[in-house]
Formats: C-alpha cells, structure tokens, sequence
C-alpha cells in the first residue's frame, strides 16, 4: 500500500505556503542582463555570505499567494466582523469616511522632508487638531508627536521632570516619587522608571476608587514628584473624589498625570483640565477611532497645562499669521521624541471623526458608549461576579467567582466565548480583582450585538454550572484547540523546516 498525499482542495483549512510549493515555480520574469555578469567575490566577503541557497524559500505563482493569503485572511476575527469587548483597549469602528479621507493623494504623498510651504495643507490639519484636542480635554498645550499611547505616556511623564527640574533647581532630585494606584495600567511604573523616578502603590478602596487616606500619608512622607491616575480608572469607575485628589498632590508639590486611555467615558461630558490635572495622554486609536496602529504608527498626542506647554517636544506646529510652521526655536523643550509626525495618517482619520460627529456627536458616542457598559452590567449581574457596586462608566470588570467553583475559570469562559463568535473580552487585569474579565462594548455596538454577547455569556455561565468540563476545554470549533500558551511564548517556533522523513512504499 502506498501513502499518497491527497490534493488540498480550496477551503479555509489552508495549509502552509511552503505546503503549496513547486520547484521552478514563479510569479515573475527578468530580462536578460545587458551587462556583465559580477562575480559576487569581488562584491560581497564570503563570512558575510548565505551558504544555504535559500534553501526552503517556497516557490509559488502570483496566484498561489493571493489565494493562499485571501483564504487565511477569512480566519481573521476583525472589527468589521464583531464586536471585540476588550476592557481597557475601546476597540471601536473605524469609520470608511475616515480611512476615505486618509488615502486622498495629497496626503499620501506627501513627503517627510517637504518644506513647510509646500506642506501648508498638512501643517493646518495637524493644528486644528491640536486645538480640538485642547478643547476637549481643557489643556491648552497639545503636541502630536508621540507615536503611541505608551509613549504620549511617556512624554507627559518627561514634561513632569522637566517642569521640576526647573522649577525647583537642585532640590528637585530630591524629588522623584511618582505614585500610581494599585490598578494602573503597567505601562505607568514603566514610563516613570524609564522618566527617572520611583514609584509608590496607592491602594484601592473597597468601591474601586483611590484611598485618599493613603494617598495623604504617601504625600506627607515628602519627595512627590506626581501622581499617575486613570479616570475613570481601570475597573471602570468615575473617581469622583478627583478634585481633591488633584489638590492633594499640588499641595505635595507635584503635578498630576492622568493617563486618557478611558476618555472614551468621558469625550463631550467632562474635561481632565476642569478636574485640575496638568498632563494627559489620549490614544486616537482608542477613543478618536482611528486604527490601532493601522499597519503603521499609532498616534498618542499629549496635552498639557500651558505651564507645562514650553516643554512639550520640538518642533512644535504652530500657525504663524495665515501660515503654519514647524517650530524649532524651543529651548525649554524635552526634544524630539519622534523623527517626524510620520503618523500623520491617524491624525487624518482623528480630525475626520471629529468633524464628522461635531461637539454633540461625540458627547452622543459617548453617552452611548457609557450606556452600553450599564446595559451589560444589569443583565450578567446575576450570572458573574461583579466585584463594585457602583455604576460603571464605559466598561464593566465581572469575576470568576460563581464558575470557580466548579473548576471553571476566566480564561476557560473567554476561551469559549470564541466557540459562540465573540472576541474574548481582557482577562485578569486589573490585578486588583480575582479572576478579572473586563468588558467594553464601546458605542459602535447595538442592541442586538449586546444581547447576542448577553445570551452567550449566559449561556456559558449555565455550561459552567451543569457541565464544568465543556468550558473547560473550549474552545471546540477552532482549526486550533487549547494551547499551551506559556509554552508557546517560551519556546516559539519561528522557522519552518521541510520534513525530512522518506515516505516508504509497503505491499
């Protein structure tokens, strides 16, 4: 009996691309050289040199990869398809208008280098959205720069230092406490490691919101530099003690940063700049639509107090008479934290989302983004753990405390959320809650999407309950089961290698 090796016919159980090669086939044909031919010793060294021909590279026509590729794309689980409830990371709809407006030539096209008369049109959309976002979050001081949320993060963090160093002269290395709650997102003690200083934990009451009795004893042991706090913070509740908190840490003598990845609750309502904060970050991927990262880089703009403004990263584009300019004169500036706005194309996207909703457009997104989160919170109240009594803003935090009981826990219950269609919510985080499931519908959801997620949800707590061992193994209707996801992190496999083995022929 022989082995033979049935054709792959077309279906979305695709295999590898190098499973689809054959020798001598290719998708393109050079002339003949009209030149002579270079011996390659005399052009690269032999140690520098592959010794192995490529061996493995598959051979494949133009119409293998466009299959091959369009077919895996189908596996994709994508914003155009669903609703992706990731708390903490608002993945909303990116709007066609917007990715429209993007792609006009003049645009696209456009050079880093171009001198400022030729880039006129560009230099205004940057400012106007730079006066937009100071409207918003009622912070004068505003630069696109930075190419990430992470890194507004980091920027604003910069400025601190900066503003203190000057501030306070010598004294100011005596100066270098930054505290961040007990819930904050990791990039927070990174960002103030990176900036220089030192963190301090300011714990969480048992509503979710900062201690503000701790927070006093931690200013009162001296050296505050400045406090990083998201609000509504990351178990999705208003911190409504902010006011005072912001007061506390000015009479400390430091300066608050609030990080802006939920100002998605907020757009329209209430601006950090009325709350007495003096440095923000947003994430234009999160609450302005645009793409994250859009096969490029993201956009993290920072907005600052115009005490703070001097310092914000060069150059800084500014409008000159009936001109724009990019300003370098700056020597109270940070630097650059970027070689150039090369993430031009998310401050596209951002402006038209602006435009296209107007100032109540985006307090409706808002409200609807708010009410969607409340939705879900009253409808799995009584199947999940919720760990705060108090309403949640744009996203609501469940626990796994009524499945673990019967062996099931979160990653079990997103795991099989993926078997009924829906991307997995974020899972234990923040750290501060057991068994964390984060859940964040955002305003591009409707009515029928939440109650679609509601009866699955359910549905999976009623599994969890009469039959433990069904979640457990979830999920069942993926080309791939249950991975062993540390392992695989550990010990990626990053190279494909041709089986070796010789297929033997038996009677």
């Amino acid at each position: 009996m022989s082995i033979k090796k049935v054709t792959q016919h077309p279906s979305q159980n695709e295999g590898l691309i190098f499973e689809r090669s054959q020798t001598g086939r290719v998708g393109y044909r050079l002339p003949n050289l009209d030149v002579e031919e270079t011996n390659l010793d005399d052009i690269i060294p032999a140690e520098l040199r592959r010794d192995d021909d490529l061996e493995g590279v598959p051979e494949v026509s133009e119409v293998d990869v466009i299959r091959h590729f369009t077919r895996i794309s189908t596996w994709n689980y994508s914003i155009d398809l669903g609703m992706y409830p990731l708390g903490s990371c608002t993945m909303k709809y990116n709007s066609r208008l917007n990715e429209k407006t993007a792609r006009i030539a003049g645009f696209t096209n456009l050079h880093p280098l171009a001198p400022e008369q030729e880039a006129q049109g560009a230099l205004k959309l940057i400012y106007d959205l730079q006066e937009d976002l100071a409207e918003i979050t009622g912070l004068p001081g505003v630069s696109l720069q930075p190419a990430a949320g992470a890194h507004g993060e980091m920027t604003g963090v910069m400025l601190i230092r900066a503003f203190l160093d000057k501030r306070d002269g010598e004294a100011s290395k005596d100066r270098r406490v930054m505290l961040i709650p007990d819930s904050a997102h990791g990039t927070n003690p990174a960002s103030a490691h990176l900036a220089g200083f030192t963190v301090k934990t300011i714990k969480s009451t048992a509503e979710g919101l900062t201690d503000l009795d701790h927070l006093k004893e931690l200013c009162e042991q001296g050296g505050i530099a400045g406090l990083m706090l998201t609000n509504p913070n990351t178990v999705g509740t208003f911190e409504k003690n902010i006011k005072a908190i912001c007061q506390i840490i000015h009479d400390a003598g430091g300066l608050v940063y609030m990080d802006g990845a939920n100002m998605n609750a907020l757009v329209g309502i209430a601006r950090p700049g009325d709350m007495g904060v003096d440095v923000i970050h947003l994430n234009l991927h999160k609450t302005f639509s645009t793409p994250h990262g859009g096969g490029g880089p993201g956009c993290g703009p920072c907005c600052c107090t115009a005490e703070l403004e001097p310092f914000l990263p060069t150059p800084r584009v500014e409008k000159d008479g009936d001109d724009y300019k990019l300003n370098f004169n700056r020597p109270e500036s940070i630097g650059r934290v970027k070689a150039f706005y090369g993430n031009f194309g998310m401050m596209i996207r951002a402006l038209s989302y602006i435009y296209t909703h107007g100032a109540e457009g985006l307090k409706e997104a808002t409200e609807a983004a708010v009410l969607n989160a409340r939705y879900l919170a009253v409808k799995l109240a009584d199947d999940f753990d919720k760990p705060f009594d108090s309403d949640p803003m744009h996203e609501v935090i469940f626990s796994h405390k009524k499945q673990s009981r019967k062996g099931v826990h979160t990653l079990d219950i997103a795991k099989r959320l993926i078997d009924y269609g829906f991307h997995p919510m974020t899972i234990y985080f923040p750290l501060i809650v057991e068994g964390a499931m984060l859940v964040e519908p955002t305003e591009s959801v409707g009515r029928q999407d939440l109650d679609a997620f509601v009866e699955a949800m359910k549905d999976i707590n009623e599994e969890a309950q009469t039959n433990p061992q069904l979640v457990i193994d979830a999920p069942h209707s993926t080309r791939i089961g249950r991975l062993d996801e540390a392992t695989a992190a550990r010990k990626p496999v990053l190279r494909w290698k041709p089986e070796t083995e010789t297929l033997s022929k038996s009677a």
